[in-house]
């Protein structure tokens, strides 16, 4: 069985869920396989500046925070607060694409990749459509920058990160955090949508799995 993890690195609520995921993903470790699956949530045919969007992150930043007690650093808020000044212009690309590479070479660490990435942007500021915004991990899981960075510009990375786009798609989430069950190839239970705490993801999990393990018996 797999516990399917729809997110976007954009995704604010994902930033706030990432404790809970991550705390459930090693609860679990031994019982469920987990599989993460970036959303693509920004992918504009032209790039757009942040100044777009920001008054809506702003908005969903102090909803997040105030809910789940996560902290936003200030390298991330002065982009959002201050968006006339920033230079970014997001695009969720690039993160997916890195991500499909860390599963490929870490497969068993994919929500902590995904935490990584969110905690490299919500916290620490980082511009997740530049290349270096990833180096620093590279060095933390001794991963060969040459091999990374030639992945990054592959087509066929690319096209990985588009199939799990549209297979978020097909799973119908149209919101992030998403979370599903999958115990067999066209059978799902729906864990969360949106922001879950852990206790009530918890209880909803082991009620699933009561309901599986008498099903199976």
């Amino acid at each position: 069985m797999t516990i399917i993890y729809c997110y976007d690195v954009y995704c604010g609520w994902c930033y706030g869920f990432s404790p809970v995921i991550s705390r459930i993903a090693e609860e679990y470790k031994n019982e469920f396989n987990f599989e993460v699956l970036s959303g693509g949530m920004i992918l504009p045919e032209q790039p757009q500046p942040i100044a777009t969007i920001a008054p809506l992150l702003r908005n969903i930043c102090h909803e997040v925070q105030e809910k789940t007690e996560i902290a936003f650093g200030a390298d991330f808020l002065f982009h959002i607060n201050r968006p006339d000044d920033s230079d970014w212009f997001p695009n969720s690309e690039k993160a997916a694409i890195a991500l499909c590479i860390f599963k490929e070479l870490f497969p068993r660490q994919g929500v902590q990749f995904a935490a990584e990435l969110q905690y490299a942007l919500n916290f620490e500021g980082r511009d997740m459509t530049d290349d270096e915004a990833f180096r620093h991990l590279l060095h933390k899981y001794d991963i060969d920058p040459d091999i990374f960075y030639a992945k990054l510009h592959a087509d066929a990375y690319k096209e990985k990160a588009h199939n799990e786009f549209a297979t978020v798609k097909q799973l119908k989430a149209d919101s992030f955090p998403q979370l599903l069950l999958q115990v067999s190839e066209n059978k799902f239970y729906l864990l969360a949508k949106g922001y879950t705490p852990y206790e009530t993801l918890k209880n909803t999990l082991d009620s699933i799995l009561i309901q599986i393990k008498s099903i199976q018996n």
